[in-house]
């Protein structure tokens, strides 16, 4: 059976991005035809990144509140069952400050990450049973590589901003498994040992916006506002659980599947592994 699709998942500051591009260059120097789609791709084919979803009063209402971006948000605007698809990030990065700050920012509070947890559940597997049929109706025999949206994504909401059962978080991955088993997927885990190192990690590499941001979303919110958790330590507990959960899920899943300990990094030996992985 062709592989059509790879899965690179782990915790913030684990490799995954590094991995991603490793294993794109080790099939494509294996002569296969490679799709690397990563964290924050605004065209994502299987997620959202930067979407809100308004239901058709929600989006006739927004279209009267603001006038002047009517135009726009009627030509960008895709409709999608009972209501609109809003790429707003799109849209500002097109046209710029004509559509300001403030539209971007009330969007936002739409976007398919802030919706309930139902409502995001349904339209984040609908578009991965869109990306799957897709696939398989296309005669091509490339392989998509997806960065962290299989596991992280779902209990990022499920978890970490909605504090659901174990049961909602495992089943999300689960039903997101049974829709893109018919690609053959291949999952590769990223594990680092220790949480507080590897995330000191990221936020000495990472502009200080998206740590302050980090911190705030994982503790402010979900488990972590639910333990009364605070700050970097605070935010490490939340991971801690976030871990714990997706190792559980990891070990529940069927698909074929590989653990990659990268705990103490060494590119060699990563290459090394994921070439035999990746063999055939």
């Amino acid at each position: 059976m062709t592989r059509q699709l790879i899965l690179i998942e782990g915790l913030p500051g684990s490799g995954k991005s590094t991995i991603a591009k490793m294993v794109s260059e080790i099939l494509i120097e294996q002569g296969k035809k490679v799709r690397l789609i990563q964290e924050g791709n605004l065209d994502h084919p299987a997620d959202y990144d930067g979407v809100a979803f308004y239901s058709a009063e929600e989006f006739r209402s927004l279209l009267d509140t603001h006038e002047a971006c009517k135009d726009i948000l009627e030509s960008r605007a895709t409709a999608y069952q009972d209501g609109f698809l809003i790429p707003y990030r799109k849209i500002r990065e097109e046209f710029g400050v004509i559509f300001p700050d403030h539209v971007v920012q009330e969007i936002f509070r739409k976007d398919i990450y802030e919706l309930p947890f139902e409502q995001n559940v349904k339209l984040i597997t609908e578009k991965w049973r869109s990306f799957t049929e897709n696939v398989i109706s296309a005669d091509d025999d490339s392989i998509t590589i997806f960065e962290c949206c299989f596991i992280q994504n779902p209990l990022t909401i499920g978890l970490v901003k909605y504090n659901q059962s174990r049961e909602e978080n495992v089943r999300y991955v689960l039903e997101l498994e049974r829709i893109v088993k018919p690609l053959n997927p291949l999952l590769i885990y990223i594990h680092q040992k220790d949480l507080a190192y590897t995330f000191d990690k990221a936020i000495q590499e990472r502009p200080k916006e998206w740590s302050d941001g980090f911190i705030q979303y994982y503790t402010n919110q979900g488990w972590g506002l639910t333990k009364g958790y605070h700050g970097v330590e605070g935010t490490v507990k939340v991971l801690q659980a976030r871990k714990e959960l997706e190792i559980e899920i990891y070990q529940l899943l069927k698909i074929e599947k590989h653990w990659l300990d990268n705990s103490e990094y060494n590119r060699a030996a990563c290459q090394m592994e994921l070439e035999e992985i990746l063999k055939g």
